[in-house]
């Protein structure tokens, strides 16, 4: 039997914070109703299901890369990053790995790539839950460190409020100066 780790991250069109990445490896004795694309789901059935996967996976771990990360290597290979510390945070083995998207993290088991995995892919989608609902948590955090950016309220996407707060009250360590609004205020 083979033991499927799914893989995916959330935040990469962001322009603050980390770009947060989750392995998941569900136990099918344990089975979770309701698993679908984190973007699809209510912030509440997003913590439901969260805290869930996290009772009764067999194995889950989030791996993330920051935003000067971000600015030296690139959001992709950001992103591929934070999937393999996700991946080498797991306990358990897995020997196939499903990753949502069309790039392939450097792990050390073969797997597939799946476009829209997250809609589709059971493992995949509990990995997009829990990582949104950790990036979220984060974002929180975030905004009491640095009150005044809403950072709670768009969770570091370029919303046009979020621009105007950051023309503002000026760029911060939490940004991605790499990224279009950002390098346009550092200019």
């Amino acid at each position: 039997m083979n033991i499927i780790v799914g893989l995916d991250e959330v935040g990469r069109g962001c322009i603050a914070g980390p770009v947060v990445a989750a392995a998941v490896i569900l136990d099918s004795k344990k089975p979770i109703a309701g698993l679908a694309d984190s973007k699809k789901l209510t912030k509440k059935k997003r913590d439901e299901l969260s805290a869930l996967i996290q009772e009764r996976a067999l194995d889950w771990s989030i791996g993330r890369a920051e935003a000067s990360e971000i600015d030296d290597i690139n959001i992709l290979q950001a992103s591929l990053l934070a999937m393999e510390r996700a991946f080498k945070g797991l306990m358990v083995a897995a020997d196939f790995a499903q990753v949502d998207g069309t790039f392939y993290p450097t792990i050390n088991i073969p797997g597939e790539c799946v476009k829209g995995g997250d809609a589709i892919i059971a493992e995949i989608s509990a990995a997009s839950i829990i990582a949104k609902v950790y990036r979220d948590e984060h974002m929180l955090l975030l905004d009491t460190l640095y009150p005044g950016y809403k950072l709670s309220k768009h969770q570091g996407y370029p919303t046009p409020e979020h621009k105007k707060l950051l023309a503002e009250k000026g760029v911060i360590s939490i940004y991605r100066r790499s990224f279009a609004p950002v390098k346009g205020l550092l200019a």
